[in-house]
């Protein structure tokens, strides 16, 4: 009974982030985008905690990998996608009456490009075996932080007030998921400072003092800085440099 019990663990948790991502969802629709922004990193934490419990009590399941790329379209696909698409409905108004009108508010429904284009991600995810080191294009938690806090970060980045501008990042971030840019995986196998460790050590250390500046609305800078490093450093490992 014991063993049945713990063999369920990992799927119960990638539940939960499917959970967590609905909540955003009803966060969104309710206008607490904040609030949305946060379920989505409970999401994040659940998504992590479920392959680590699979790996700690060395249990496998049939369903597990399937489950857990279909919660991930629901909590880092779906989920950050209402909450630009919230925003942008707000940045409209704020445009002057001039150009408000015609065509420019239903360009905002492009940013159902996330989700679409988070499912392919995923898919190609689960049948690529050259992403057991490192990923090719953005990974989808990294997409969905990026996307889901832009309207914490606008207290900080003014420019993200303007619709033109989170648009634009919204089609380009959903694009950059299904790139054939390489990026680094923060799945540390030893903690030496050498090799890949030095980006990925980097990366986590402006994000903490990324954090400590801004709190939430860090989240869109840590993102761009780790999508900046990942290209920098396999671009270096390309020539041959490092």
């Amino acid at each position: 009974m014991k063993t049945g019990i713990i063999r369920h663990i990992p799927n119960t948790i990638t539940c939960l982030n499917l959970v967590c991502g609905c909540f955003s969802i009803i966060a969104s629709l309710n206008g607490n985008l904040t609030f949305a922004a946060v379920w989505i990193v409970v999401s994040a934490i659940f998504d992590f905690c479920d392959g680590l419990s699979a790996r700690i009590l060395k249990v496998t399941s049939v369903i597990g990998k399937e489950l857990d790329s279909l919660s991930d379209v629901v909590s880092f696909g779906v989920a950050p996608t209402m909450i630009v698409y919230r925003w942008l409905s707000e940045c409209y108004l704020q445009m002057p009456p001039s150009m408000q009108g015609s065509v420019v508010p239903y360009l905002k429904y492009a940013v159902f490009l996330v989700p679409a284009l988070s499912a392919v991600r995923l898919a190609r995810f689960n049948t690529d075996t050259r992403q057991n080191e490192n990923f090719i294009g953005l990974p989808t938690p990294a997409n969905a932080l990026f996307l889901g806090f832009i309207p914490a970060s606008s207290d900080y980045v003014s420019i993200l007030h303007n619709y033109w501008v989170v648009l634009f990042f919204a089609v380009a971030f959903a694009l950059l998921l299904v790139s054939p840019i390489n990026m680094l995986s923060m799945k540390f196998k030893d903690f030496r400072p050498t090799g890949m460790n030095v980006a990925r050590y980097i990366i986590l250390f402006v994000g903490i003092a990324l954090f400590l500046m801004f709190r939430l609305g860090s989240f869109p800078l840590i993102i761009f800085g780790y999508l900046l490093v990942s290209v920098f450093y396999h671009t270096l490992t390309k020539l041959e440099v490092i």
